[in-house]
C-alpha cells in the first residue's frame, strides 16, 4: 500500500495525497505526490526533511531546485518503464 499524507490548503480544506515515488538527489530526499481525489492532476514534488524528533516534514521547493527535482523524477519514470 502506498503512503498517504493529509495536508490543508490555504482555505483549511483537507487534501489527502498519495506518494507516487521517493528519490534522492545530491543527498536531499524528495517525494512525488498526487492528490488521492485527483490522480490525473500534476505531480507535486516536495523536499523531505526531518524534524527534531525524526519525523518527516515536507517543504515546498522552487527555482533551480525544483527544475532539478523534476528532471530527476522524470528520469526515474523513464527507468521504471524500461
Amino acid at each position: 500500500m502506498s503512503e498517504r499524507f493529509l495536508f490543508y490548503d490555504e482555505l483549511g480544506n483537507k487534501i489527502e495525497f498519495i506518494v507516487k515515488a521517493k528519490f534522492t538527489l545530491d543527498d536531499t530526499d524528495y517525494a512525488a505526490m498526487l492528490p488521492v481525489d485527483d490522480i490525473k492532476s500534476e505531480v507535486y514534488i516536495l523536499r523531505v526533511e526531518l524534524d527534531e524528533k525524526g519525523n518527516a516534514v515536507f517543504a515546498g521547493i522552487e527555482g533551480e531546485e525544483l527544475e532539478e527535482a523534476i528532471d530527476a523524477y522524470e528520469e526515474l519514470l523513464k527507468e521504471n518503464l524500461q
